[in-house]
Parts: structure tokens; C-alpha cells; sequence
């Protein structure tokens, strides 16, 4: 049997999803809670990557096993064991073939930035002190969604097929001291979002113009875009499946 499991965590002493041998990793905290649970190896599929430092408001991932789970009791259990920054909100039979990674339609993150210092959110948002043009930003966000060929916001050396992504929105609000940028797509390329940030700030400080940041995405030269915002202000929040209703 398939299960999907939806969970969260805060990313701030985890570096990343992904299981690394000389690290500690979300996806292998949960594999050991849930491997001790239904006293069988459990490896569970996560629906894509998190860098280190970057959080999940909600994240997907599956797992097989021959068990028939009490979802409510396993949920509570399983709450019990992990640790306070990670927690399981639903476990989910699903047809055989659903995969959490690959039938995925769309993600969400949200970028947090703080506009003055707050020492109660230094781990989940971004500071800083600089006036920015968030006009300007919305107009440079809109641009995004024109083309499709991201590979100038991806990280370097990376092992893909395509850079193409088809970005469905990409905007930025104001919520008392903090902006946030918010972007969907069906894919994203690793590091994509917080290039894309960095690079929606020079545009914001007035260093590059709107006809920069086209020729920057036509480029598709990394080193033409602006730096990579720091991973702590970094949160998946959103993703969608065809067959799992929200809520």
C-alpha cells in the first residue's frame, strides 16, 4: 500500500530534505520515527528538495508499506516521537502509482523580508534596512512570467534535463513590517527562488532597470543575475496534487 504523508517543519537545523550521510536531514528524521513506529523500513519520497535552512509550511512525501495505518493514532504517535520543529499534519492512502515528487502540479514558496530588525523573527525572514522600490519589483515579477527558460537563476553545475519552469505567478505584498514575495510554478530549479529574489532587489534598489532583468533571463547566465538571499527566509507553502482535495 501507498501512502501519502503531509507535513511541515522549520528547516533551521536541518540541512535540507534530502538524506545526507554526515548530516542531519528532515526526510531522515522521519524515516527513522516512522520506521520505529510500523517496526519496518520506511523510506520515504518527498515531493522535491529544500536547501539547509529553508523551511516547509507544507510538504508531501510518499511511502510504501504493507501495513494498514490508523492515520489518526499513527499521526498522534508519530507527533509524539518527532522533534518540535517537525510535524505530521495527515497520512493519506493513495493509488498505487501516485508519486509525491513527480505528480505534483504546482508549488508555492514565500520569501520573507523584514524592513526593520526584529529579534523574534531573525530565523524566519531576511533583514534588511534598505528602501525598496516594491512597485518596480511587481512590475519586474510580472516579466517572469513571460518566458520559461530559467537557467540564468539556477544554480551552477546542476544535473537537469530542462531549465524550463512555467511560472504562474510571481508578486509581492506588504504585510505590516515584513514583504513577501510569493511565486508558483509547476517546477523549480535548485536555488531558483532565492536568485530570483536577489535579483528583484538590485531592481528594487535601482542598480538594474526592467530592461536589465529581461536581458539577464535571456542571458541564461547565472552570473548575470543578482545574489542568492539568504535560505532562512525561505518557506514552501504550497502544493498541489489532481487527486488530493484541499480543505
Amino acid at each position: 500500500m501507498r501512502y501519502f504523508v503531509e507535513f511541515a517543519y522549520n528547516g533551521t537545523h536541518y540541512h535540507g530534505w534530502q538524506y545526507q550521510p554526515n548530516a542531519i536531514s528532515v526526510q531522515e528524521t522521519l524515516n527513522t520515527v516512522f520506521s520505529t513506529l510500523m517496526q519496518e523500513k520506511i523510506d520515504i519520497m518527498g515531493a522535491g528538495r529544500t536547501d539547509t535552512g529553508v523551511h516547509a509550511k507544507q510538504m508531501y512525501g510518499h511511502f510504501d508499506t504493507t501495513i494498514l495505518i490508523d492515520t489518526k493514532k499513527f499521526i498522534h504517535k508519530a507527533n509524539s516521537f518527532l522533534p518540535k520543529d517537525i510535524v505530521v499534519y495527515d497520512i493519506i492512502l493513495v493509488h498505487d502509482d501516485a508519486h509525491a515528487r513527480f505528480d505534483a502540479v504546482s508549488r508555492t514558496y514565500n520569501y520573507h523580508i523584514s524592513t526593520y530588525k526584529n529579534v523574534f523573527t531573525n530565523d524566519l525572514s531576511w533583514y534588511t534596512s534598505k528602501n525598496l522600490d516594491i512597485d518596480v519589483m511587481n512590475e519586474a515579477a510580472e516579466i517572469l512570467l513571460k518566458f520559461t527558460d530559467f537557467k540564468c537563476f539556477s544554480k551552477s553545475n546542476t544535473d537537469v534535463n530542462t531549465y524550463n519552469c512555467k511560472i504562474t505567478e510571481a508578486f509581492w505584498t506588504i504585510e505590516k513590517e515584513q514583504l513577501i514575495f510569493t511565486i508558483t510554478a509547476d517546477r523549480f530549479l535548485r536555488n531558483m527562488v532565492r536568485a530570483i529574489v536577489g535579483t528583484l532587489l538590485n531592481i528594487g534598489l535601482h542598480k538594474i532597470t526592467l530592461q536589465d532583468f529581461i536581458k539577464i533571463i535571456e542571458s541564461q547566465n547565472r552570473e548575470n543575475a543578482g545574489f542568492s538571499v539568504p535560505a532562512h527566509g525561505l518557506f514552501l507553502t504550497n502544493i498541489e496534487y489532481p487527486y488530493i482535495k484541499k480543505a
